[in-house]
This record gives C-alpha cells, structure tokens and sequence, in this order.
C-alpha cells in the first residue's frame, strides 16, 4: 500500500481537478481533508492521489517562504506577521488536518499514541541537562539517563553520578545494547510489543502520502537558503534561514514524539530511494525544481566534493556507499583537491605565532583511498537532510529531530551509514567552521548515540568501512598542519611533525573525530578488525608519527626567550587524546594469550615507524645538544604493548624485541628527557620561561604520567637489561652531564656543566637509576600492587580526599579496563592503607572536608620514597612526605632523629628482564660508587646528603642482587684476560667490595694541590703513553700493585657503540674486545690539564667503616656486631623495611656483606682492628666552628624572643581571652570593663591604638568598638514547636503568619486602627524585624585615636574587605569587624555603694520619688546645652544606630517624623538586644552565671547613651502612664466627654517589658537600685492582671462562674490581694459588666480548648506567662547593677527570679508549693485599681468586643528561632527546585536560589527580577533579613550570606558518602546533610557572627 500509495504521490504536476476549489482562505480544510481520505481510501485511489498532489503543490510551494528571504533582510520583519510567515502558518496548518484526515489534529496525535510499542525512552536533550550515568549498569562507558528513568529504576548500593550534559545526548533507558536491563525503569522493562494492537491502515494513510512532500519542500528551503559565497558563509544569514525554518522542523520533531508508529512512517519515508530520485532530479518541466537541483550541485562542488553526473551510474543500485564507481585515482604526485582547498583560507593563521618562517608541508600519498574523502552521492532524503545539516554547521533543530528518530531500529541503521558516508565532508566543514566549539558539541551529541553501540558499530565496519574512513579522514585532517621537524637534523630532516600552533591543535577541533574513533575502538569486534589489518595499522602509524617530536624545545642559552608560547597544552593534550587513548583501547583487547598476533602486528609496525624516523632524522648515536621534545608517541606504543605481551600474553621478550643496535638507538630519546628532566629543575632551562617548567609537571602528572612517563621508563629498563651495562651506565652519566665530576682528585674542569648545576645533577643521575633499578610498575607488580603503591605514594605526601584520591591516581585511561576508579578494588585497597578523618571545625569557623591519611603500618612498612619521587610534580611534595615520615617515627617511638628515606624490599622481577639487575654488577656502576664515597669522605665541593643516600642505596640494591654466591675460599687472581685493569677484578659487587685500591692516576688542573706530590717508585714507570696502548703491560698486572687509571666513561662508551655497530655476523658470539681507557677529550676542553698520581689505599669497605665514623663523629664507632652474638650470621633477621639514617645504612650494608662472603666479613674486622687514621681534620673544625657559631646565635635569638614575648604577654592574653572563644562561656575571666569591684571610684580603659589608660572623659570620651547590624532573627520566632521544613513539594508552602514579627506586626496596626496614635506607640516595642543589634569585642579606644585611625584605613590604598566610607574598620587589636564607637558614659563603672545599703524607704515613697525625677527634664551631669566632645560622640553614635536600619523598620507612626516614633525606637533597640542575648542564652535564664558575653556586653554603655536622648522626650505627665499605674484616677468621666478624639490604650493593653524600659530610660542615670525595684513591684501587679484577664478569656462559661463564685467566698480571708483565686474572681465580676464575654455564641465555645483548668495547672499558666518579663528584668538588673544571675533548675526558674528582682518578700519559706500570686506588692488598694484598669477595657470592648477579646490573649511563649529543616538527600532539593520556574518571572532561572530563612525561591544574579538595580537575592536579604540573607544556590549545593553591601561563600552542609562538599555538583555523587555543619550555620545566624567567623567577603554590589 506505501509504495503504492507514494508511487501515485509521484506523479508529475496535475492539472487541478475539477472539483476541488483552490485553497482559499475561507475554504473548510477539515471537509476537504475528510473527502481526499475517503478518496485515497478507496481501492483504485489514483484521482484521490492526483488531488492531494496539486493541493500539496500549491500548499507547500517553495517559492514563497523565502522569496523575501533573497532580497535581504525583508524576511526578518515579515516573518512575523503577513507575508512569508503567514503562508508558512497556512501551510503547516493544511498539513496537520490533512494527516488528521478530517479529524482534529490532537485527537489524531493521541490515537497515534495509542500504537506505541516503543521499549526505549530515546529522550534527547541539549547542552546543560542534568542527566544520570550508573557504571553499574552501563556495558558502554558513555550510557545516560535521564532523570526520570533513573529515579523510576532502581539504582541503591551503584556507582552513579549526575552530571551537566556537555555536549546534549539521548535517554538509554531500555536499550540492552548500551546498558544492563536491571537498570532499565518501570516503565521500559516491560518488553511491550507483544500486546500492542496492529496499527490500522487508514490511520497514517494520509501521512504517507504527505510527508514525502513535506520533507522535500523542507529540502527545498534549504537549498534556496544556502548561497554558496565567494567567502565561508556567514553565520548570520545561515541563521536567519533556520529561523524561517523552525516552525517546520518543530513539526517534524513534534511528530516523532508521537510514538513508534509514526516514526516508522518517518523512516519510510526518509530512506525511500524512489521517492527522492523523482521528487529532487530536477529532470521534469518544474522550472522551480531544476533552479532547486541546481543550487544543490553547486553547493556540492563548492564543499570540494564530486558528484557522479553520468546517467548510466544513476539506475543502477550500488554496492555500498563507501566503494564509489569512480577508480581510486593514483594520484601519487598530486597532492589531491585538498591541497587548493587548504592553501587559500589557512595560510595566514599562523603568522601570529611567531611560527610563519616554518613553512606548511604537504603530504602526498597514494596509498589513501580518494574516494572515501571528495565523493558523496545522496540516495534517499535522510541522506541529503544530513548533508545540509552538516553544511549548516549542525543547527541544533535538526540534530533534536534526527536524534529523535533513533529508537526505530530501520532508521538507526540506515542514519548510522549515512552518517559515516558522510564524514569525511563533516571533517572538512568542521575544520572551516567558526564556531567549532559548539560544532564539536553537536557532532559528538549524534555520534556517541550511534557509535557506542557494538552490534551497529560492527554492523557499520563491515558495511561501509568505518575504520578506513576513520583512520582516513583523521590522517588528512591532520595533514592540514604539518611543518618540518627540526628535531637532531635541522636541514636535512624529512620528518614532518603537527604545528601545535595551529588553530586544529590549540583549540581541540580534532576532538570529535578522535573520541569517535576511541569510542569504536572500545568494542571488542571492531578492535580485533583495526589489529588484523596491516594496511590499517601502517596508515596509524603513520598518523601516529606525525605527532613523534612535536613541540620540540630549544634551550635558550643567552637571552631570556621573549614569547612564551603555550603550545605545550594542545601538545600535550593531543597526545593523550590522539595518540594514547586508541592506545589504551587497543591494549584493552589484547589480555590473554589468543591475541599474541595482534601484538606481534602492532610491535612490528611500530618498529618499522621508528626506524623510518631515525632514518628521517638522520639519527646516528649522538642526540643533538640542548633539545628535548616530550612527545615519542611511537616509543610509548611500543613499550606499552611490549609490556602487556609479557604481563598478558606470554611471549617471549626477545621474539619481540628488535638487534642491539635499534635497542641503542631507542634509548636515547627517553634518556634525553629524563635528564632534561634533571636539567629543567636545576633551573638550566629557565630563560625558556615558566612554559618548560609547566612541560616538565605535566609529563608527570596523574592523568598523563601512564601514557608518558611510566612507559619511557619501562623502555629504558628493557633497554638496559639487554644491552650492555657499561655501555648503559656511562651513557647515563654522560647524558646527565656530570662525568668530569666523577675523579678522585679535589679540583676538576667540567666542560659542559657550571658548577651550580653540578650537584643536582649528580643527585638527578643517581636518582634516575635508583628509579630505574627499584620501580617494578611493568615489570612484574599486579594490578592491584600497583594501585596499592600509587595509593600510598600520594597518601604520604599529603591526606587527601576521595575525590582528590581518584583523580589523582593514574587510572588505565580506557573505561574499560577495570580498574575504574570507584571500582571495588579502590574502595578496598582504600581501607587497607588509610583511615578516614571525618570532616571538623576548627574554632576559627574554617571547615574541613573528610580526608583520608595513611594508617600507621603503612608509614611504618610500605612509605617508598622511589614511587613518591615519580610521582610528585612539585618537588616540595617529596619533601612533605619526608617530614610526616619523620614526624610519625618521632611519635611512634622508633627513630628519634634525622631520618632516611626508608630502604624497601622490591617485588621480585619478571623472568624477562632479570638482565636489568646486570647493571648493579658491572664494573663502571662499582667504580662510580668507590669515587664518589672516597669525594664524600674527603668532603670534596658539591656532593650532598642526598648523593650519599642515593649512594648507600645503590650498594645495598646491588648486594641484595647478587648474582652468584661466591665461593668461600679465597679466590685465585684471575688471569690476565679476566682483568682489564686494575680497578676491579671482576664485576660482581660482593667481592668487588674488598678490593683494595692503592693509586689511582687523574687528570687535574695545575692548579690542584695533588700536583705538588711525588709519585710512588711503584708507579714510576707506568707513563702516560703506556696508556695509549690498547693492551696493559703485563708486568703490572702480575705484581698487582693496583694502580687504576685514568678512567673514562666517555671514551668506554664510545668504543662499545662502535663495536657493536662494526661486529659483523661471525663475531657477533665472541668476547667483547678488552677496553683501553685512553681519554676521550671533549672537543674545547681545557687544555691544561696535568696527570697526577693519587695514593688512595681504600677499598669500599673500609671507606664505608670509615664513613660510620665520619657520620658518627667517634673514633672507632664501628664494632662489627657479630663479634658478640655469632647468630647474626647464622639467622640474619634483616626486616623487609628498615628506618634509620645514614649510620644504621652503613651498618645494615656491612652486615650483609659480611653475610654474603666470609672473606668480606674477616677484611671488616681486620679494617676494625687497625686503629683508623683521623678523617682529615681541617675541614671538620671549619664545620664545627660553623655549628658552634650558629648556636651561639640561636642563643641570644632566643634571649631576644623572651623579651619581646614577655612583653607582649599581657596584651596577648587579655587579647586571647576577648577574641578566641566566639561563643565558649567557660573561663570567663572578665575584663576590666565589668570589673565588679564597689570600691573602684573610676572605670579606667585602655585605648588599644595609643596605649594609654585612664578614664573617659568629657572632653577625651573613650569609646568601644561596635559592630551594629539589623537583625531580624527576633522575628523568626514561632510559638509551635513543630520546626518548618523547607518546601520540596508543590503543596508545601511556608506562610510567615505565624512569625513573631507578622504577629507584633498586626498587633501594633490593631491598636492604630482604635487608639490614640502616640499612645500606640508607647503600648508595644518594634525591633523584631530589622532591629538594631550591638556588639563589641570588648576592646577600648579614645575616640580621636579612632578617627586618626578611620583617616589612615581611607588612604590605605589596599583592598580591604570592607568599606571605610560606611564607617567600617577592623578593630586594632583583634582585627574583628567593627563599624562604630559606643562612648563610654564618665563616672563609676558600678553603682558605688548606693545600692548595697537596703532603703527602708516605703514602696509609696519610692513610687513619689520616680514620679519626681522623670518629670525634671535633663537632670544630667552632663548638660545638653554646653556641647563637649562626650555628647557629639552620643550624638553621633544615636545617628549610626538609626542608619543601621531600614526607614521601613523605623517608622511607624502615622504622622512621619513624630518624636513619639524616635522615642520608641530609642527603647526598642533596648529591648532587641535584651531579647537577643535571651536567645543567646537559650531562652532562659536557667544556666545564670556571667553573660556569655559577660565582658563583651556593651548593654551599660547602649542604656547611657539611649537614656541620654530618651530624656530629651519628657513625656507630658498627664499622660504618662506611671500615675495610670501608681493612681486612682477620681473623675472617669472626662473620658467620656471627647468622643471624636481616639482613645488612649487601656493600660491592660501595653506590652509589661516596654513599659519597664520606657520608665527605666526616662529616669536621670545612674539609676538607684530602690528605684529600680520600686518600678519592677508596680509593673509586676500590672503584668499579673493581664495574666488574670488573659487567663478568664481564655476559659469557657462554666468555668468562669465557678472560679467567680469560689474567688467570692474566699474574699473575707486574710491577705486577699496575694491569692490569685480572690483576683480572678473579681476581675471577671469586673468584665462581666462589659461587653467582653457576651459575644461567645455557641460556636465560639466550641473553639476554645476544653481543659480542665486545675489549681496546678492554672497557676503555671499565670507564671508561664510572666516568665519572660522577669527574665528580661533580671538581665537588665545584671548589666545595670553588675549583679550575677543566679542557677537554677527550670522549674523554679519563677521563684528564683522573683527573688533575685526583690518581689519575693525575704522572710519567704519554701516549705509549701509556691504561689506565684506572692510577689504582688499593690502600690494602691488591688480591687480599686483593678477596676480602674478593666473600666477602660469595658468601654472599648463596648464598641469592639472581638478585637477586645484578640488585644488581651497575648502568646508570651515562643520558641527560639530556627533556619529551616532541610531534607536527608540533597537530590530530593535538586530535584524539585532546579526545574521550578520563579514566581516573579516565570522562567527557570540560570542560577536558582533558595532562602533557607523562610524558603522563598529566588534568582540568583538574575536580570529578570532586578528592582532598582537591586538583584533579587539582595533585594530578599533586605526584606527578609534586613540585610542578612543566607541561601542555598541550588545548581551548587553551597551557602552564599549577604550581609548588608558584603557576601561571602560559606560552604556546603550538604557533604558524600567520604565527607567532602561538592561544589557545583561537579563529581555529581549522592549528598547527604551534615547535622553538625547545619547548627554551626545556624549557630552563626542567631550569634550574628558571620562577620566575625568568615573570613573571605567581597563587595556584591547589589548584583547577586
């Protein structure tokens, strides 16, 4: 039926039949659709076909839409409204109804969705999606999932992360090939094909026969769109013809969502070759069409590929899309079309870097296949829409759409060849592209979909020739870029190397393609194909070779280099990617024994790449001087799959291993960068810039060193365990330049080193060999050894974390490979070697993360300092780990000095490179070590510590090494052919050890003092010309007199090199000839060089007995140990791992040599017993004098300390003592600020920036530094104890209704709405929200000091983390943040002896006295008219308290600017840091004690300066309300004369603790403690009635008579003002009369609780609620009187208080229950002003009795301000917020935010919720924090603070399974709350300490 059915659509243009009306806009396109259906539907369906046809020309015309787009710009503007756009919208709206045939479109699309069988979920998404990848579940390395599926499967115990997609990629869920079906979600498991019913025919009948026109139109539109210029085309008119086209492509994408029906239907149609051949030929009489055709032949051309014209091809289906018809063309000496397609557009790039002068190489090459690069031939549509796709730079729309259809199996296959038909041209569009970022992104985002499948990569290799395509197109993208190598041979060279100067390099274009190829390579069946076939692996080679030698270094000899080119990256990065990466995918494939072949074809055409290469480098045996290049990709392969032959395969090294001669040759270049190496860090290379130091870290840091430096050193040890060690060892020396160093004589000339250079280069050379001799990482260690030692190397040199862990181990870079890091073993070895320091604070605030550090047995047995040396790029790190080796022996007891790195056992080697150990016995490696421990013994010029270490090291290598057991009888003197000279006999260690040698003639200048010496008769007649010949007189020999010569390393080397390279066939078995030792003078050396004769008499052993006592710095320090105890010998029990330094070194070597040979053991006690001469004596006194001068220094140093420390003692305690324990009430010594001594008459201060001490005064007032913040941590308060949760769903929200400032809030706009404006305002406090909080570091300064000091801090240009405009500062003493000065009021400090004296003044009396003194306005000492100093500062101060805050927290009156609103502000920054420093203490007073911020409070100083400006208010006594509390008003009714004016507030309505501080504030300073009393007793009788009142309307009826009636009775008793029952009753009686109970319908009863109100429980009801009064009180009586608070038990925290305020009456027994009604102590008779008080309430209640009855119930009770809960798992965050979308502008926003306060979500930084230049999470700060802001940034996981114009990061309390935060979420693992971070958050919030605390803020400048 499809192809019936498309072959009608086909048909030419139709003449328009009769019946249908053209397509107007009035026409009903629902009827036609309907009649074209039942047309098509019918059996001979060819006039329906032929309709649909012409309307389907005439809707889809592809003239229309972008006829405006060609003549210019047009097409923008009209895309919008008529013209194009419109059309366009026609169009798709025809297309939707004729698929829905009549129907509606969305019924349409729900019944296709109704056919589904789509096992996979298949979602694609674009760059920045957060997706899943598990490693449990993947069999691909680069499997994802979406969120949904992930969290729908089940994933618990697995190794997943989430991740930010890069690049965009597609849901996994459901596909087997890519993942394990265990994964897979509910929703695709269920392989559901089975039960889904067949799709009816007539459902996508109409589909079939429109789409095919759809997609050709859309084809259409990309051809017209695309012209081909003269330049690449510009982006902007690419993108302006995508734009047109998005409606379509939308539609096409919204299609494939519509299940896999439909996208069967798409596929259809896109691979139908048929359709496409008729629709786009172009032949036919459409004018248009053939315009179409030809536009698309030029665009081919112009992309430098060939389209086959010839008719005859085009009927005939081919093979496949890779073999073309056209003849590979020999073009051998052409250099192909892209060559001119190059020339012209990359020439000029590289004249900037400095690299024009090198010209471009091309290459030319028969061998590649040209057809795979310039012919491309389009078959079907889905062929030609890639094409443009790719043309257009991969606009993300199409790769949506295209990536879409892959769950249908048909079009992934036939999409996965056309992709790979097409990449070559990809390759080139890539390489023209301007934003090949983004390019890069989209390719990779298609092609890991289509190529981490193994069934369809394999598919595709055998079809379409991947791996040549592949391997191809990377050879000839990387041709574009090739330059002559000036490696060795700078003229003559024919080796061509990549430029990585080059835009391809520098930039990672080559990525795509490389992580494609390495992607491939990763399956099994294709790998074994790419090793199979040897054309491929000689054109890889050949790719490989280009990067062999890039980047080469020149050492700069003179100038210091002038550009430092940081091409080293992309050189280094391109080999990794390039090179070592398919490296490691290809070794991955080549683990047992069946895949020797493939190992064998690699290695031999590795081999024959080498050789080409020294051939095109000319290389003989010398490497060219001062040049090292880091890149020998080709040794590296080599190596790499030598080593896996032997560790996997089983072969034989040798088979592999190529003649001595190439062996010669491949070591050089390794060995050139391990001296270089040597070189770059002894800083000879540093005019060439901090680039060559960056080159040589890199070479050995983690993600690079298994790749490059680990297998250079394996081949330099395969090298030496086949060559011959001589030859080896003096290669070495001579590489690192220090063999003119190695002579016994004192003085020598180095003609190639300065002397600075020569000792670390020694030390480098040495190192280098211990290295080479002890590291076994491929030479016979386990996979999981080696994990263990690399774990342990980086563990010593520092503690790590887990994530620093795993990225700093060098992991098989293959995913594949099994050692994935988070892979079991890890986590085993982990908790073998280390244990876990969970995360701690310090007390400074900084937090740690959880870390890792090394157990004890491991610093004790496996610390190996070899591997720790390999593996440090720093070399400070060696050195770290070396000071926490010492510190653990110092702790653990074992070793109490200096120690050694430790000498450790190695693991035994592998049979195939036992040669290795040949280089510890040979005679060059013996006569190194004999001159270099005599140079160190006769304390010769640059030899260190270290070179003996490295030395002794070396010698016990070589003796736990030794090759034959000697025999135990003495050893006859060899015959002559043995000895070659007189050095050494033999060359085996042990016995070369004992061998003494008496002269040694040297080479010295004249100017040596061994010149002067005569030589021994011995010698005399052994002349300089007897050297020259080449065999030694045999006279000497036989008197063995032992003169060694002159030795030369140089010339040894030599002649080896020449021997093996001039030994023909026949003597290639015979004995190497004997060596002369003529010198070989280095060409330029200096001449006057003179032979002298030395007398040396040593042999090893006694240099070393005489080295012991040379470290020792005894005579005869060494006694041979088995002198006393015989067992030694016998059962030596020498450990594995040894700690000690160089004298328990020199003894351990000894005792094994005497165990090695007996001879050895009689000569050291022979050596002992003779008494040994003193070590030359000069130098040791030169060095003692040194050691005792130091000492003598160090002395008066330290003489000099103690005075300084001494004097700074004093300071530094009271210093520590203020500013270290933030919030630690222990050891609270209080400073002199609260001194509470009464005798003192003055409080004296120091001022911390002149010194000076003395008392404040009026004209130099003294001041103390203050930090003033708002705060509205007061207001967060909530009277449940339930805490709030942050929201993490859409039903949670949090309403801030029940907060205690919404709840002041509405209490105080009650009372304006009824009352007396300035009455109100007396009635409650504000400060709840945005209140002024004060608090000092308790240090003093004079106030002018402080303004010289605030004058500095202005012209101090550094950049301080604070604003010295606003008045901010740090505090001279202890740098905390402070930004003003409180002054410090005149006068005592504490009350002197007024209160200690108990008044027996009556209560009446008191109460007339307070009345007195508030109303006498001023009664200071100080008045306000005469200005001093003192009262400016007050003055002052009073205006940086109101700037602290918001207008909006300040302003509350009605009439703005009313004093009434200073004067309540005034009393409520009181009352804030009352209340504050309540919540410090935990809500109660219960602990007593000092403050915790005893002597740092500065209340006593706030309260004079506070008082001081109260006063200037006198309030006008008729309305104060002391006499409404004190009097009995006579006449009521002058009330109820003024009706229109406002009442004033009941009395019952004020807030008890604001009136305190009101009556407190307004009396003259200092304060009598009677007074204070006297105003406490009268307020406490107000506070009880309102408990009285608040306790009757909160009882039902019944209640209420009953307690009215009992109250009644017990009326007459005695006492009747202190029995709380007698009070109730008659408050009731009293609001009876009023209106206050009679609105209680029956539903409101049914409200209030019914409990049962016991004595008991009444009467803690009453005391409940006049707790937080006494509290507030008893505070304010401690700073005011200096008095301590008393402990007590929570219970009797009532009585306690009572007590200590004086309400309690002192001769009260405790022996009965306590009734809180015994405080009272009426001023005036209690019933009379009990219903003066309830009166007022009546009269109101009158009016208004709910909103009487709402003012009287006061909640006293709240709990202490909490931040939200957060949730266990961060992911339950994550996941709802960083999709929600922000109520303000309803977009996600790009950094969410969320307010951990109050939980609102935010923008961060975000434009679109800016106000007034203000961002969103600043503007929120404000409003919710007045300035204080703490949120969680989503997208982070991190805690951000605002505070005021400053924000700092504070850290994560959200942390992994190891304890580290993960900021960013970058390793995406699981996050799980830190209880103990959170409270230490909160902590600082509710102590207003983040300023104090953090350390690191920064300006926001409203942007955040």
């Amino acid at each position: 039926m499809a192809a019936a059915a498309a072959a009608a659509a086909v048909g030419g243009p139709q003449p328009p039949q009769a019946e249908l009306p053209a397509p107007g806009p009035g026409l009903d396109k629902a009827a036609t659709a309907a009649h074209l259906k039942a047309a098509l539907s019918r059996p001979d369906n060819r006039a329906g076909a032929e309709e649909l046809q012409a309307l389907l020309e005439r809707v889809l015309s592809a003239e229309r839409p972008l006829a405006a787009a060609a003549d210019g710009e047009e097409a923008a503007a009209a895309g919008g409204g008529g013209g194009a756009g419109a059309a366009e919208e026609e169009a798709l709206e025809w297309c939707k109804c004729l698929l829905a045939g009549g129907g509606g479109y969305d019924e349409f699309c729900a019944a296709v969705r109704a056919y589904d069988p789509a096992a996979l979920c298949g979602l694609v998404w674009t760059a920045n999606f957060v997706a899943y990848r598990c490693r449990t579940c993947g069999i691909s390395p680069c499997m994802s999932l979406c969120a949904e599926c992930f969290h729908q499967g089940d994933h618990t115990g697995h190794d997943f992360n989430m991740f930010r997609s890069q690049a965009g990629g597609a849901c996994d869920c459901g596909d087997s090939n890519v993942m394990r079906e265990s994964g897979f979600c509910k929703r695709h498991q269920i392989k559901s094909s089975s039960n889904i019913p067949c799709v009816p025919k007539d459902l996508l009948m109409m589909s079939e026969f429109v789409l095919p026109r759809f997609i050709f139109c859309l084809i259409q539109y990309l051809r017209e769109g695309y012209n081909e210029p003269a330049d690449v085309p510009s982006e902007k008119d690419l993108n302006k013809v995508l734009q047109l086209l998005e409606p379509q492509i939308s539609f096409l994408e919204d299609l494939t969502k519509m299940g896999g029906a439909m996208r069967s239907v798409l596929t259809q149609v896109l691979t139908n070759q048929q359709n496409y051949k008729d629709l786009t030929s172009g032949l036919g009489e459409n004018a248009c069409a053939k315009k179409s055709h030809e536009k698309y032949l030029i665009a081919l051309k112009s992309s430098g590929l060939t389209y086959p014209e010839d008719k005859l091809v085009y009927g005939i289906q081919e093979p496949s899309a890779g073999t073309s018809t056209l003849a590979v063309q020999g073009f051998s000496g052409a250099t192909g079309t892209l060559g001119q397609l190059d020339s012209s557009d990359e020439e000029d790039q590289d004249g900037s870097q400095g690299l024009g002068k090198r010209k471009r190489v091309k290459l030319s090459s028969s061998t590649k296949d040209q057809s795979i690069m310039d012919v491309l031939k389009h078959k079907s549509f889905l062929e030609e829409l890639l094409f443009w796709t790719i043309k257009y730079e991969f606009p993300q729309k199409m790769v949506t759409f295209l990536l879409n259809m892959l769950p249908d199996q048909e079009y992934k296959v036939a999409f996965t060849k056309t992709f790979v038909q097409h990449y070559a041209f990809i390759m080139k569009t890539l390489k023209k592209s301007h934003e090949s970022d983004t390019m890069s992104n989209r390719i990779v985002h298609i092609s890991v979909q289509l190529f981490s499948n193994e069934e369809l990569a394999r598919q595709v290799t055998e079809e379409c020739q991947l791996l040549d395509i592949m391997v191809t197109v990377l050879l000839y993208m990387m041709e574009s870029c090739l330059i002559k190598s000036e490696l060795q041979d700078e003229e003559n060279s024919l080796h061509v190397v990549v430029n990585c100067g080059e835009a391809l390099l520098k930039n990672n274009t080559y990525w795509p393609l490389v992580s494609d190829f390495i992607n491939i390579l990763s399956h099994q069946s294709v790998a074994k194909r790419f090793l199979e076939d040897h054309g491929l692996l000689v054109t890889w080679m050949n790719f490989v070779s280009f990067f062999q030698g890039m980047n080469l270094n020149k050492r700069e000899l003179n100038e210091h280099v002038e550009f430092e080119s940081q091409t080293y990256y992309a050189a280094f990065a391109a080999e990794l990617e390039a090179c070592a990466q398919p490296m490691w995918g290809l070794l991955s494939h080549c683990k047992v024994r069946e895949t020797q072949e493939y190992t064998r074809n690699v290695v031999r055409y590795c081999l024959e790449a080498l050789q080409d290469w020294f051939d095109a480098i000319n290389f003989v045996d010398e490497p060219a001087p001062n040049q090292v290049t880091f890149h020998l990709p080709l040794h590296r392969y080599y190596a790499m799959f030598l080593s896996k032959a032997v560790k996997c395969q089983e072969l034989d090294l040798d088979s592999v291993l190529p003649d001595q001669e190439m062996l010669m040759k491949l070591m050089i270049h390794p060995l050139q960068i391990q001296a270089s190496l040597a070189e770059i860090h002894s800083n000879m290379w540093v005019r060439n810039g901090l680039q060559i130091k960056g080159q040589a870290m890199t070479y050995v840091q983690s993600h690079f060193c298994n790749s490059m430096i680990d297998p250079d050193i394996y081949l330099l040890q395969v090298c030496a365990s086949r060559l011959d060690p001589d030859y080896f060892i003096s290669s070495v020396f001579e590489r690192f330049k220090v063999v003119d160093l190695l002579t016994m004589a004192s003085q020598h000339q180095n003609t190639v080193l300065d002397a600075e250079h020569e000792r670390s280069m020694l030390e480098g050379a040495l190192t280098f060999l211990v290295i080479l001799l002890s590291l076994r990482l491929h030479l016979g260690m386990s996979d999981d050894e080696i994990l263990r030692a690399e774990m342990v190397a980086q563990l010593c040199m520092n503690d790590r974390t887990h994530s620093s862990l795993l990225d700093l181990i060098p992991e098989n870079p293959n995913p594949k490979s099994g050692i994935i890091p988070g892979s079991y073993s890890f986590e085993s070895v982990l908790s073998a070697v280390a244990d876990f320091k969970a995360p701690v604070f310090e007390p400074g605030g900084s937090m740690q993360q959880g870390m890792y550090t090394p157990k004890a047995e491991v610093w004790d047995q496996e610390f190996d300092p070899v591997m720790v040396i390999l593996r440090t790029v720093y070399r400070r790190d060696v050195q770290s780990a070396m000071d926490r080796y010492t510190a653990f022996l110092k702790q653990s007891g074992k070793f109490p000095g200096n120690p050694w790195p430790p000498y450790k056992k190695r693991t035994p080697l592998h049979p195939s490179y036992k040669g290795l150990m040949r280089l510890l016995h040979c005679k060059t490696l013996h006569i190194v070590l004999f001159t270099l421990l005599y140079k160190i013994l006769m304390d010769h010029q640059n030899l260190s510590e270290h070179v003996l270490c490295m030395v002794l090291y070396l010698i016990e290598l070589g003796l736990e090494n030794s090759t034959e057991e000697e025999s135990d009888e003495e050893v006859s003197v060899c015959g002559p052919e043995r000895c070659h000279d007189s050095w050494f006999p033999g060359s085996n260690l042990v016995s070369n050890m004992r061998h003494f040698i008496n002269y040694v003639r040297v080479r010295v200048p004249e100017t040596a003092p061994e010149v002067k010496r005569d030589s021994p008769a011995s010698t005399s007649s052994d002349s300089l010309s007897s050297l020259q010949s080449s065999r030694r007189p045999k006279v000497l020999q036989r008197e063995n007199s032992g003169t060694a010569q002159v030795f030369s390393l140089v010339a040894e080397r030599r002649k080896k090199f020449q021997e093996i390279i001039n030994r023909s066939s026949s003597e290639a078995n015979q004995v190497v000839r004997p060596k002369t030792s003529s010198k070989w003078s280095a060409p330029g050396s200096a001449p006057q060089l003179t032979t002298a004769i030395l007398e040396i008499k040593e042999s090893i052993l006694s240099l070393l007995i005489k080295l012991h006592h040379k470290l020792s710095g005894k005579q005869n320090s060494y006694y041979p140990p088995w002198l006393d105890d015989i067992e030694i010998l016998i059962q030596p029990e020498i450990p594995k791992y040894n700690h000690g330094d160089g004298i328990t070194a020199v003894e351990r070597i000894l005792l094994k040599a005497a165990l090695q040979s007996r001879m050895n053991k009689r000569i050291i006690e022979e050596i002992c017993r003779k008494v040994t001469p003193p070590v030359p004596p000069k130098k040791i006194t030169a060095a003692e004098k040194k050691t005792l001068d130091k000492e003598e220094r160090r002395q008066k140093a330290r003489e000099r300390q103690q005075k300084l420390l001494a004097e700074f003692a004093s300071r530094q305690k009271s210093f520590m003592e203020t500013a270290m324990d933030v919030d630690s009430p222990e050891n609270d010594i209080p400073m002199e600020i609260t001194t509470a001594e009464p005798q003192v008459s003055e409080a004296v201060y120091d001022c911390v920036i002149c010194g000076q001490s003395g008392p404040s005064s009026e004209d130099r007032p003294t001041g103390l530094v203050v930090l003033l913040q708002a705060s509205s941590v007061l207001g967060q308060c909530r009277d449940n104890i339930e805490p709030k949760k942050l929201p993490i769903t859409e039903e949670e929200q949090i309403y801030p209704w029940d907060t205690c400032a919404a709840v002041h809030d509405v209490r105080l706009s009650l009372l304006q709405r009824y009352f007396k404006d300035s009455s109100c305002l007396l009635a409650v406090s504000i400060g709840w929200e945005g209140g002024v909080y004060v608090q000092t570091c308790g240090h003093t300064l004079h106030i002018d000091c402080h303004k010289s000091y605030m004058e500095s801090l202005r012209n101090d240009q550094v950049l301080q983390g604070f604003s010295v405009d606003k008045g901010e500062f740090t505090c001279p003493l202890c740098r905390q943040f402070a930004n003003s000065v409180l002054p410090c009021y005149p006068g005592s400090n504490v009350e002197s002896n007024l209160w200690q004296r108990p008044s027996n003044k009556s209560i009446q009396d008191l109460i007339k006295e307070v009345e007195e003194l508030q109303g006498r306005p001023g009664a200071f000492p100080v008045s306000i008219s005469s200005e001093t100093n003192l009262s400016k500062e007050m003055e002052s101060v009073m205006k940086d308290i109101k700037n602290t805050t918001q207008k909006k927290y300040r302003d509350y009156s009605k009439t703005p600017g009313s004093p009434d609103n200073d004067f309540l502000f005034m009393y409520s920054v009181a009352r804030t840091n009352l209340e504050l420093e309540l919540i410090h203490r935990g809500g109660n007073l219960c602990s007593g004690g000092a403050s915790t911020a005893g002597k740092r409070s500065c209340l006593n100083q706030l309260f004079h300066v506070l008082a001081l400006h109260m006063r200037l208010y006198s309030i006008d006594s008729e309305y104060n309300p002391w006499r409404k509390l004190t009097q009995l008003v006579e006449e009521v009714n002058s009330q109820q004369g003024n009706e229109e004016q406002q009442p004033e507030v009941p009395i019952l309505y004020h807030d008890v603790t604001s009136l305190l501080l009101i009556q407190i504030l307004m009396m003259p300073q200092p304060l009598r403690k009677d007074h204070f009393t006297c105003i406490v007793k009268v307020l406490f009788t107000l506070l009880y009635t309102q408990a009285l009142v608040a306790l009757s309307v909160k009882c039902n009826e019944e209640d209420r008579s009953a307690w009215k009636h009992t109250g009644a009775l017990k009326k007459n008793t005695c006492d009747t003002e202190k029995s709380y029952e007698v009070l109730l009753s008659f408050v009731i009686s009293e609001l009876s009369k009023g209106k206050l109970y009679h609105e209680e319908g029956t539903q409101e009863s049914a409200m209030v609780s019914p409990i049962s109100w016991s004595p008991e429980s009444m009467e803690k009801y009453l005391q409940d609620f006049c707790l937080p009064f006494l509290r507030i009180t008893s505070l304010l009586q401690h700073h005011l009187f200096g008095e301590d608070l008393p402990s007590c038990q929570e219970e009797e925290e009532f009585s306690v208080l009572s007590s200590c305020l004086g309400l309690l009456p002192t001769f009260y027994q405790t022996e009965h229950p306590f009734i809180s009604a015994s405080c009272l102590d009426w001023p005036v008779p209690a019933f009379d002003i009990i219903s003066q008080w309830c009166f007022e309430i009546n009269s109101f209640t009158e009016r208004h009795a709910e909103q009487g009855k709402a003012l009287l119930i006061q909640e006293a009770r709240w709990k202490l301000p909490h931040l939200l809960q957060l949730p266990e798992n961060y992911n339950t965050i994550f996941q709802y917020y960083h999709r929600k979308t922000c109520s303000v502008c309803t977009k996600v926003p790009k950094d969410p935010a969320v307010c951990l306060v109050c939980g609102t979500f935010v923008c961060l930084k975000g434009l679109c919720c800016k106000q007034q230049s203000y961002c969103e999470c600043v503007l929120h700060s404000q409003n919710c924090g007045a300035g204080t802001g703490i949120f969680l940034l989503i997208n982070a996981s991190v805690i951000i603070i605002i505070r005021g114009h400053r924000f700092c990061l504070w850290g994560s309390v959200y942390l992994d399974a190891h304890g580290e935060e993960d900021r960013d979420l970058r390793r995406g693992k699981p996050l799980y709350i830190c209880k103990e971070r959170y409270k230490v958050l909160e902590q600082q919030w509710i102590s207003h300490t983040f300023d104090h605390i953090n350390k690191r803020w920064g300006p926001h400048y409203n942007g955040l």
